[in-house]
């Protein structure tokens, strides 16, 4: 599955994929994304090697 929405957002200066994830999730929420939408990016985030490779992941989601 691959999403093409873009959150409009402005990510955290918060360190840890983690923290910035759970920015991202709030922002998603409110901005309509689906339940499964969300769930989809965690688990890209959570699967990703480390905080540099998702923090990218959350850059293709974002806004520019």
């Amino acid at each position: 599955m691959r999403i093409r929405k873009k959150v409009a957002w402005l990510a955290p200066i918060k360190s840890g994929r983690f923290l910035v994830l759970e920015a991202f999730i709030k922002a998603a929420e409110a901005q309509g994304w689906s339940e499964v939408e969300v769930q989809f990016v965690i688990n890209e985030v959570v699967e990703a090697k480390d905080d540099s490779e998702a923090l990218e992941i959350l850059q293709d989601y974002t806004q520019r």
